[in-house]
Protein backbone atom coordinates (compact mmCIF):
# COMPACT_ATOMS: atom_id res chain seq x y z
CA UNK A 1 0.00 0.00 0.00
CA UNK A 2 1.24 3.49 -0.82
CA UNK A 3 0.82 6.36 1.64
CA UNK A 4 1.19 10.12 1.43
CA UNK A 5 4.07 10.92 3.78
CA UNK A 6 4.88 14.15 5.60
CA UNK A 7 8.13 15.83 4.54
CA UNK A 8 10.15 17.72 7.17
CA UNK A 9 9.39 21.13 5.64
CA UNK A 10 5.64 20.49 6.00
CA UNK A 11 5.99 19.41 9.62
CA UNK A 12 8.09 22.49 10.31
CA UNK A 13 5.40 24.69 8.69
CA UNK A 14 2.76 22.96 10.84
CA UNK A 15 4.89 23.71 13.88
CA UNK A 16 5.22 27.37 12.94
CA UNK A 17 1.41 27.62 12.65
CA UNK A 18 0.70 26.16 16.09
CA UNK A 19 2.95 28.51 18.04
CA UNK A 20 1.35 31.18 20.18
CA UNK A 21 2.84 34.65 20.61
CA UNK A 22 5.74 34.54 23.04
CA UNK A 23 6.53 30.87 22.53
CA UNK A 24 10.03 29.92 21.46
CA UNK A 25 10.19 29.23 17.71
CA UNK A 26 12.55 26.89 15.91
CA UNK A 27 14.02 23.46 16.34
CA UNK A 28 15.69 22.19 19.48
CA UNK A 29 19.46 22.19 18.99
CA UNK A 30 20.11 18.62 20.06
CA UNK A 31 17.13 16.98 18.29
CA UNK A 32 16.51 15.98 14.69
CA UNK A 33 13.13 16.33 13.00
CA UNK A 34 14.46 14.26 10.12
CA UNK A 35 15.41 11.55 12.63
CA UNK A 36 11.91 11.53 14.12
CA UNK A 37 10.33 11.27 10.67
CA UNK A 38 12.82 8.54 9.72
CA UNK A 39 11.41 6.45 12.59
CA UNK A 40 8.08 6.51 10.75
CA UNK A 41 9.64 5.70 7.37
CA UNK A 42 11.59 2.80 8.90
CA UNK A 43 8.43 1.36 10.39
CA UNK A 44 6.81 1.64 6.98
CA UNK A 45 9.80 0.04 5.22
CA UNK A 46 9.78 -2.94 7.60
CA UNK A 47 6.04 -3.54 7.20
CA UNK A 48 5.03 -2.33 10.66
CA UNK A 49 2.50 0.15 9.28
CA UNK A 50 -0.57 -1.49 7.79
CA UNK A 51 -2.91 1.44 7.26
CA UNK A 52 -3.22 5.23 7.48
CA UNK A 53 -4.19 4.98 11.16
CA UNK A 54 -0.90 3.25 11.97
CA UNK A 55 0.93 5.88 9.92
CA UNK A 56 -0.77 8.82 11.64
CA UNK A 57 -0.17 7.32 15.09
CA UNK A 58 3.50 6.74 14.24
CA UNK A 59 3.88 10.40 13.26
CA UNK A 60 2.14 11.59 16.42
CA UNK A 61 4.27 9.46 18.73
CA UNK A 62 7.55 10.22 16.95
CA UNK A 63 6.98 13.99 16.95
CA UNK A 64 5.56 14.14 20.48
CA UNK A 65 8.32 12.01 22.02
CA UNK A 66 11.33 13.33 20.12
CA UNK A 67 10.75 16.97 21.15
CA UNK A 68 12.32 18.31 17.96
CA UNK A 69 11.05 21.84 18.55
CA UNK A 70 11.63 24.35 21.32
CA UNK A 71 7.87 24.70 21.97
CA UNK A 72 4.64 23.25 20.58
CA UNK A 73 5.72 19.63 20.15
CA UNK A 74 2.42 18.06 21.22
CA UNK A 75 0.36 20.49 19.13
CA UNK A 76 2.65 19.77 16.17
CA UNK A 77 2.23 16.04 16.80
CA UNK A 78 -1.56 16.38 16.77
CA UNK A 79 -1.67 18.54 13.64
CA UNK A 80 0.80 16.25 11.84
CA UNK A 81 -1.28 13.22 12.80
CA UNK A 82 -4.37 14.97 11.46
CA UNK A 83 -2.53 15.92 8.23
CA UNK A 84 -1.35 12.34 7.71
CA UNK A 85 -4.92 11.12 8.07
CA UNK A 86 -6.34 13.80 5.75
CA UNK A 87 -3.68 13.24 3.07
CA UNK A 88 -4.61 9.57 3.14
CA UNK A 89 -8.37 10.13 2.88
CA UNK A 90 -9.48 9.96 6.51
CA UNK A 91 -11.41 12.60 8.44
CA UNK A 92 -12.01 12.60 12.17
CA UNK A 93 -14.30 15.01 14.00
CA UNK A 94 -12.02 15.72 16.93
CA UNK A 95 -13.18 16.29 20.46
CA UNK A 96 -10.52 18.53 22.01
CA UNK A 97 -10.22 16.81 25.36
CA UNK A 98 -10.14 13.16 24.17
CA UNK A 99 -7.44 13.81 21.57
CA UNK A 100 -5.44 16.07 23.91
CA UNK A 101 -5.37 13.37 26.57
CA UNK A 102 -4.09 10.83 24.05
CA UNK A 103 -1.39 13.09 22.63
CA UNK A 104 -0.17 13.94 26.14
CA UNK A 105 -0.10 10.26 27.09
CA UNK A 106 1.75 9.43 23.86
CA UNK A 107 4.33 12.13 24.62
CA UNK A 108 4.81 10.64 28.10
CA UNK A 109 5.23 7.13 26.68
CA UNK A 110 2.04 5.99 28.42
CA UNK A 111 0.16 5.36 25.13
CA UNK A 112 1.83 3.43 22.34
CA UNK A 113 1.32 3.71 18.59
CA UNK A 114 -0.91 0.67 18.42
CA UNK A 115 -3.34 1.94 21.05
CA UNK A 116 -3.42 5.38 19.43
CA UNK A 117 -4.05 3.84 16.00
CA UNK A 118 -6.90 1.74 17.43
CA UNK A 119 -8.47 4.86 18.93
CA UNK A 120 -8.13 6.67 15.59
CA UNK A 121 -9.84 3.78 13.75
CA UNK A 122 -12.72 3.85 16.22
CA UNK A 123 -13.25 7.60 15.66
CA UNK A 124 -12.83 7.89 11.88
CA UNK A 125 -15.56 8.81 9.42
CA UNK A 126 -15.31 7.57 5.83
CA UNK A 127 -14.82 10.24 3.20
Amino acid sequence: MTFALLPPDLVEAIHDEVLNPGELPGRARDKSLEGALARVENRLYYGLIEDAFDLAAAYAVAIAQDHCFNDGNKRTAFRSMNAALAFNGIVIDWGVEPVAIRIIRAAQGALDEGALADWLRANAQPR
